[in-house]
């Protein structure tokens, strides 16, 4: 599959695409204008934070399964654009987290102590040990907005220099923050009690914006910030106005609201340290984010479970859950064929083992073959769900731990049909275990054939007859008994699927009841 590569990645992220056999074509620099023409093609598209992924680029991405962001930030990509039409984004978020945490640690030392003007200052032949005068970090109050990985690690290493710490974040728990040594707090009081703050959010919607006028006025004089997070996070201008009344002593900032920012109102002031984006910009965090990328593009291009993917809607597929994917697959393409269009919602019951874990991949592998199956458009993890909401079918997914005859088991009911699967013996062979209340034993197949009979001699000469006089050859085949025994169910798998004429005598034959066919 060709994979266009955009912007600079590891080389050793590209050679691992290389070696799997994928057409790697980098193509870096390209105006919008490029891109628009050239992605036609692609299967996946890398970049890193420059490449804008517009609604108009997914949609003349025909053929584009994945985006993949050699980073943190998605701020260059509509997710919303490609989950509507089925492409996957994945992104590579603890690629440059430790990079990331030193930086900020590299500002809060170079803000606290005046390091870069008092070099300045050297190297222009002045020595100004006074003008130059810093803070300590030990005992002062650090506030941290936003305790995700890298807020994590900014306390960690903050600790080692003796601060208190304090964050905002609505996500944390009381008792998650306690591990960390952090005091969970408002935003506003937050801004208030902290000597110095750093940002670590996502810029969303919600966060454009968050430390402004209002917030600002609430601190400190002391109040030092640093933004190693995403520019527009801060009001540039509200900060440079509280710094040069002094209701704030200084900046440490590494983005910006416009990125390349040569002309900020920071940059006029002498308390304000300033780096180009430098966040991520180490060899470590280049070499992670390029492989992880290049594993992650892999995986979604082979339609496997993706770990960092952002829009599909499951958190993870624990060693337990992840052999049972393709089977949930098969389960939802099968069941498809059985019972066609549903009007009324699908049931899917998990039980056993797997019940314990997170489930949610499972049912949207089993979205991903029922909707492959009877829809036009491309499916996939990531608008299966999308698909199943605007056709108005309501999934129903239950768990429970007791299972009475498997290990675990997978069962989809809907439209007056049901099929349950599982995995058998230690080579975890995929295997169909009933049919409407029907008791069967048969791997999947492409191509199977479901008849259902009066249970009285000769109905598998009869079907079988009529399958190998139209010259199909018979694969494999299981019969099921119902409970009530007064009627059975036979299931083919045949080399090829089976023509509407064969279904059409199948019935009208004497003693069937029904057929269906899939594949």
């Amino acid at each position: 599959m060709r994979v266009l590569v955009t912007e600079k990645i590891a080389d050793g992220g590209l050679q691992r695409l290389r070696d799997a056999g994928h057409e790697v074509d980098v193509q870096e620099g390209l105006t919008p204008e490029e891109l628009l023409a050239t992605i036609p093609g692609a299967h996946a598209l890398i970049i890193r934070s420059a490449t804008q992924v517009t609604a108009s680029v997914l949609a003349a991405g025909t053929d584009l399964i994945a985006v993949g962001r050699a980073g943190i930030g998605l701020d260059n990509v509509d997710v919303a654009a490609a989950t509507e039409c089925g492409v996957m984004v994945v992104n590579a978020p603890q690629s440059n987290t430790l990079s990331a945490a030193e930086h900020t640690m590299a500002l809060l030392l170079a803000q606290a102590r005046n390091v870069p003007q008092a070099s300045a200052a050297l190297k222009a032949g002045r020595w100004e040990r006074s003008k130059w005068t810093g803070v300590e970090l030990s005992d002062k109050t650090l506030g941290i907005i936003g305790l995700g990985r890298i807020g994590k690690l900014v306390a960690q290493r903050a600790l080692a220099f003796g601060m208190k710490l304090v964050a905002y974040d609505p996500f944390v728990s009381e008792d998650r923050a306690r591990q960390l040594s952090v005091q969970l707090l408002s935003l506003e009081d937050l801004m208030a009690q902290s000597d110095f703050i750093t940002l670590h959010l996502a810029k969303t919607p919600e966060t454009a914006g968050l430390i402004g006028v209002d917030m600002l006025k609430l601190a400190k004089p002391s109040l030092r910030v640093i933004n190693v997070a995403r520019g527009g996070i801060i009001d540039e201008q509200a900060l440079a106005d509280a710094i040069s009344q002094g209701r704030v002593a200084g900046a440490g900032f590494d983005v910006f609201a416009t990125e390349p920012c040569t002309d900020s109102p920071l940059f006029e002031l002498d308390s304000v340290v300033v780096t180009p984006h430098l966040g991520a910009s180490t060899a470590e965090a280049q070499d992670k984010a390029g492989d992880t990328i290049a594993d992650m593009v892999q995986l979604a291009l082979a339609g496997d479970f993706v770990p960092y993917a952002v829009n599909v809607s499951a958190a993870e597929a624990s060693e337990v859950v992840r052999p049972y994917l393709a089977l949930g697959e098969q389960l939802g393409r099968i069941f498809a064929g059985l019972c066609g269009k549903i009007s009324d919602g699908l049931e899917i019951e998990y039980q056993g083992q797997i019940a314990e874990f997170d489930t949610r991949i499972l049912t949207l592998s089993l979205l991903k073959g029922f909707f492959g199956a009877t829809t036009g458009g491309p499916v996939s993890y990531v608008n299966a769900p999308q698909i199943a909401e605007e056709q108005g079918i309501e999934i129903r997914p239950t768990s429970t731990t007791t299972a009475r005859d498997y290990v675990n088991l997978i069962t989809v009911r809907g439209a007056g049909h049901s099929l349950s699967g599982t995995l058998v013996g230690l080579k975890t062979v995929q295997t169909l275990v009933m049919i409407d209340d029907y008791t069967i034993d048969m791997p999947p197949a492409d191509h199977l054939l479901v008849v259902r009979n009066h249970d009285q001699p000769g109905m598998i000469g009869k079907v079988g007859s009529l399958v190998g006089e139209a010259g199909l050859n018979i694969d494999d085949m299981t019969v099921g008994s119902s409970p009530e025994g007064a009627k059975a169910l036979m299931v083919l798998a045949t080399a090829e699927s089976v023509p509407e004429s064969v279904l059409e005598a199948l019935r009208q034959t004497d003693g069937v009841v029904s057929v269906a066919s899939v594949g």
